[in-house]
């Protein structure tokens, strides 16, 4: 499994790197945090945060958690995404990534550097 990527704003990131561990407000509630392969984020993006300019990436070595990663989709598509069933460590964040939206609101193509 090659490295997962999940987008959180800059202020859940920066949270959770005080505390040393990221939960996102949804993990209450579904258990899981979402995650995307390299090849789904900019699709995501689009779909689910077109227009917001506050966002990070953060870069997962799914073979550092403790938890499990299962690849699923639970909306009804035939593409699976990574879900991490579990809190994350912010030690097992490889990378914070900048991830603004350009001009018009959208996420251009490719990861950031």
């Amino acid at each position: 499994m090659g490295r997962i990527y999940h987008i959180t704003s800059k202020q859940e990131a920066s949270a959770a790197q005080k505390s040393g561990i990221y939960t996102p407000a949804t993990f209450a509630r579904e258990g899981f945090i979402h995650c995307s392969y390299a090849h789904q984020v900019m699709s995501v993006a689009n779909r689910i945060f077109k227009g917001r300019p506050d966002l990070v990436l953060l870069e997962i070595d799914p073979a550092v958690l403790e938890c499990k990663v299962i690849d699923e989709n639970l909306e009804g598509g035939s593409e699976l995404y990574p879900h991490v069933y579990g809190t994350l460590r912010m030690s097992d964040v490889m990378r914070v990534h900048p991830f603004p939206c350009d001009h018009e609101g959208k996420f251009a193509e490719g990861l950031p550097e």
